[in-house]
């Protein structure tokens, strides 16, 4: 049976741009970095990604060449292989330096709407074994930008989200901090979604407190105060901490907590956070509508301030971003 959910968080306008991306690759076992087409860009049966999915990941958006708050996002891949254990092979300049290539050869300097997907697996295995011992060489570099416009119509329409029986993870687990490409339980998660027709999964902690969407972070909005969903069992979110450190310089109340469902469906707004969806509104959630159903007014403005905050931040030159990595 095939899934009726609509993956509304990361609907975009279709570009046939993306036909003829050239993807950045560094090869593990030579260290060499070419740019391929869709085509040329493949990897072994042998990957660690492919056997085990032994790998780590990035969702960047990039505005005119630049990629928006790099230094989080490398910072965030970094502090990730190092708790896997994984030697990269290069400094966070040198992958920022790979990033800059794959852009300019792509041509895309001017684009405002590039996301890319950068993809880190440990490498190439000498033999099917979990053991990072059998691998041969540095882990597999893999850049892929294409051209990505969110759906307008989802903000304007908000989410309708269902709760998942499945719960976050507990860190002595599999840590939720990790951005990891083992991401079953999201998967799992987001399934359950889509076979009832919902946008995305809301999913509780092992206590039963909201917690986190199966591919966002989520918010709510009561009497003005905006309510975070505590850091553990979450991936921390750029946008996220971005909406934190927003409200906290612009005189909007907002505390870090747990907060249950009932809190949950009360709530006079709730929306989901990402780098590629940015703030989207939801408008109901188990069959109970959020407030009058639409984006709120505090939604409204962060999503305006947020926009202020990224054209800032990409008004930096990349030598100036390279030098605060």
């Amino acid at each position: 049976m095939t899934p009726v959910g609509s993956g509304a968080t990361h609907a975009v306008v279709p570009n046939n741009k993306n036909d003829s991306i050239l993807i950045g690759m560094r090869d593990g076992v030579t260290g060499d970095f070419s740019l391929r087409s869709r085509k040329e860009a493949t990897v072994s049966v042998f990957d660690s990604n492919f056997l085990v999915g032994d790998g780590i990941w990035e969702g960047m958006r990039v505005v005119q060449g630049r990629v928006q708050f790099a230094k989080e996002h490398i910072d965030r891949l970094f502090q990730s292989a190092k708790a896997m254990y994984m030697d990269l092979g290069l400094t966070k300049q040198e992958l920022l330096g790979l990033i800059h290539q794959t852009i300019d050869k792509n041509n895309m300097q001017q684009a405002k709407d590039i996301h890319i997907r950068l993809v880190i697996s440990r490498g190439l295995k000498s033999t099917p074994y979990q053991n990072p011992s059998v691998n041969i060489g540095l882990p597999l570099i893999v850049i892929i930008p294409e051209y990505k416009s969110a759906d307008p119509s989802v903000k304007s329409k908000g989410l309708k989200l269902i709760t998942s029986h499945i719960r976050r993870g507990q860190p002595d687990v599999k840590d939720e901090m990790w951005n990891h490409i083992s991401k079953a339980t999201d998967i799992q998660a987001c399934i359950g979604a889509n076979v009832v027709g919902a946008d995305e999964a809301l999913m509780l902690d092992p206590h039963g407190f909201v917690k986190t969407c199966n591919s966002t972070n989520f918010f709510i909005v009561r009497g003005g105060e905006v309510w975070v969903p505590t850091r553990a069992y979450q991936m921390q979110g750029i946008t996220r901490a971005k909406t934190i450190e927003i409200c906290q310089a612009n005189g909007i109340p907002v505390v870090e907590q747990d907060f249950t469902l009932t809190e949950t469906y009360g709530a006079d707004e709730a929306f989901c956070t990402g780098t590629f969806p940015s703030h989207i509104p939801v408008r109901e959630i188990d069959g109970r509508v959020i407030g009058y159903g639409t984006m709120g007014l505090v939604t409204k403005r962060l999503n305006e301030l947020y926009k202020k905050a990224v054209e800032e931040d990409v008004r930096r030159q990349r030598s100036e971003i390279l030098a605060k990595l």
